[in-house]
């Protein structure tokens, strides 16, 4: 299904919108669509990008809060967004999720069923705690904290682990709403690891 929306042209974009956008594009290689598919409404891409960069791009220096790394957090992205039903957000940030994890089958265990995947049992617990904020946010209890408590997790992991499942059902919602489509890119990356770099003759 095509885009419901066209994407706007990148040189039509307002400047700051603009620069951001091609940041991305000389860090990543491509540009992805959803940096053009937000950027029809200015004042909300900015908003969107802020709130997004504050959960999925925490440095230390500038959030002290919570312990999760940048695969635990994609880990709840590709998770809660494959039971969304949310194509996007499954295939851009299960990519994510095989690069910072170094592990090319995770995502799509992880999306189908995260209960039988290669993840330790902290993650999974995890999981447990995203899944019922997603689906059952209202039935979350003190013994849902606890159990992550369990794992080493701490109440700023837990605030973290609700709100980035809250933000991309937000996400979810406008990507399948709009028709929004993975880039080809996504589908490939992190899939083949890497070959070593062979040592240099001494």
């Amino acid at each position: 299904m095509p885009d419901r929306y066209p994407l706007p042209d990148l040189n039509t974009l307002p400047d700051d919108i603009k620069a951001k956008v091609l940041e991305v594009q000389e860090k990543a290689g491509f540009v992805p669509n959803v940096f053009l598919a937000l950027a029809r409404r200015p004042a909300e891409w900015r908003a969107f990008f802020a709130y997004h960069d504050a959960l999925m791009v925490q440095e230390s220096s500038d959030n002290p809060y919570g312990s999760l790394t940048k695969g635990e957090r994609e880990m709840i992205v590709t998770a809660t967004s494959a039971t969304n039903k949310c194509l996007y957000c499954v295939v851009a940030h299960g990519a994510l999720l095989r690069i910072y994890e170094k592990k090319p089958l995770v995502a799509d265990q992880v999306a189908v069923n995260y209960r039988k995947a290669d993840i330790t049992p902290r993650q999974r617990a995890m999981l447990d705690f995203a899944m019922k904020v997603c689906l059952q946010s209202d039935q979350i209890e003190d013994a849902d904290i606890d159990a992550l408590h369990a794992h080493g997790f701490d109440d700023e992991d837990a605030w973290d682990i609700a709100a980035i499942t809250a933000f991309f059902g937000l996400s979810n919602r406008m990507a399948s709403f709009s028709g929004m489509q993975p880039n080809t890119e996504f589908y490939l990356m992190g899939r083949i690891p890497k070959p070593a770099k062979p040592a240099s003759a001494s």
